[in-house]
């Protein structure tokens, strides 16, 4: 039996090359605008409306690599408002956008960011003075304070922002800007009339260009596809609308989404007017996308009082239409990803103010008249009483 003599340091055995522990490997920086997603750590974007953030499936915004498609009933333009939003969020993050079917000049309808100095006023205002605060919260604060993001060390602050809040009554000022917005191949009607364009599949050279451009830029640069009202007649040739011409497009899409899975994302809007989702065209395009939802726009009712201003509560709390839940982003191909949350069997709602967006929530009915009419004596008495 051997004993070693204790405080000694056991020399490498001979032969055997000693191995000297390197440098930690860094972790690698996500793009700004990017996070991993809280169920399964695959990155995510932000869709620009906080609400739909919150409804894709648990993953708190859009995964890479993922298309989302929004059909809507009527007139109205709801979704066109959720594309805005999408854009111009990608537009402040940095990311490269490519808009399908309308000219560069769509960029001056993009909504403006929301100012924060009402904000930060009214927070210093709430804050409480140093001699009310626990005595055991002096730690956590200084941990809060001396706390740098990840993905604000080495910029500013606004790259740590995750999703923005925009104001619908201003436009998107070029110095708020990082990102860039590419136009691709018109598919409007007029151009199909000059000559050398009878023949040219217009969705087809828009997948030549997206795969031009994506093959060309940076491994670390995000792109976001807008496709704004897929189909309609007035940005749409009507060779668009055949079945083999708009499935390939799709299918060649959600190609390039799988092929980038870490860069791509893609918004669709549909008029599900003009195309039902009862015919095949629209149920075979719905199985092209990863996320697919439904706005139906609730009908003005005739003789009521119009809405209250936006900036007031009653006018967020009224909802403007009814919102379904078809498809959700999912794990993987085999599913998973929120197919059992209670999206698919809640009734949502959702209402559009130009100060806090677009904003999806559960639809409550609203009291009768009659149960008003009862309980108002009641609180009458309560409110008497003396204690």
């Amino acid at each position: 039996m051997s004993f070693v003599k204790r405080n000694t340091v056991l020399s490498a055995r001979p032969g055997r090359p000693v191995v000297q522990a390197g440098p930690a490997p860094e972790k690698q920086q996500l793009a700004p605008g990017i996070r991993p997603s809280p169920l399964d750590g695959r990155p995510t974007t932000s869709t620009g409306t906080s609400s739909l953030d919150q409804l894709l499936a648990g993953h708190g915004g859009l995964p890479l690599g993922t298309s989302l498609l929004i059909e809507e009933q009527g007139t109205t333009d709801f979704s066109g408002v959720l594309l805005r939003y999408y854009a111009a969020e990608g537009l402040v993050q940095g990311h490269q956008v490519h808009l399908v079917g309308l000219p560069p000049e769509w960029r001056h309808q993009l909504p403006a960011l929301a100012s924060t100095d009402g904000k930060s006023k009214t927070a210093q205002a709430a804050a409480p003075p140093p001699e009310e605060k626990m005595k055991i919260a002096w730690r956590y604060e200084a941990l809060r304070n001396t706390a740098t993001p990840r993905s604000v060390a080495g910029g500013d602050a606004n790259q740590g922002t995750f999703c923005h809040s925009f104001d619908l009554t201003k436009r998107l000022s070029p110095s708020s800007c990082k990102g860039s917005l590419h136009p691709t191949p018109a598919t409007s009607p007029p151009m199909f009339d000059q000559p050398g364009h009878g023949t040219q599949s217009t969705l087809k050279a828009i997948i030549r260009h997206l795969q031009t451009k994506l093959a060309n830029s940076p491994s670390t640069d995000i792109h976001r596809v807008v496709v704004p009202s897929l189909l309609s007649p007035t940005l749409y040739s009507p060779q668009c609308s055949q079945p083999a011409e708009v499935l390939q497009f799709l299918h060649a899409l959600r190609a390039l989404l799988r092929q980038y899975i870490t860069q791509l994302t893609v918004f669709i809007t549909l008029p599900s007017s003009l195309f039902p989702r009862s015919s095949g065209l629209v149920r075979w395009m719905e199985l092209l996308c990863d996320g697919v939802l439904e706005l139906i726009p609730l009908p003005a009712t005739p003789g009521a009082p119009p809405p209250p201003p936006s900036g007031s509560e009653k006018g967020d709390q009224a909802p403007q239409g009814l919102l379904r839940v078809h498809t959700l982003p999912v794990y993987s191909e085999k599913g998973g990803g929120g197919a059992e949350t209670s999206y698919f069997r809640e009734t949502l709602s959702f209402s559009l103010s130009a100060s806090k967006g677009l904003t999806i929530k559960p639809y409550r009915l609203p009291p009768l008249e009659g149960e008003a009419e009862e309980k108002s004596p009641a609180s009458a008495i309560k409110d008497g009483i003396d204690f």
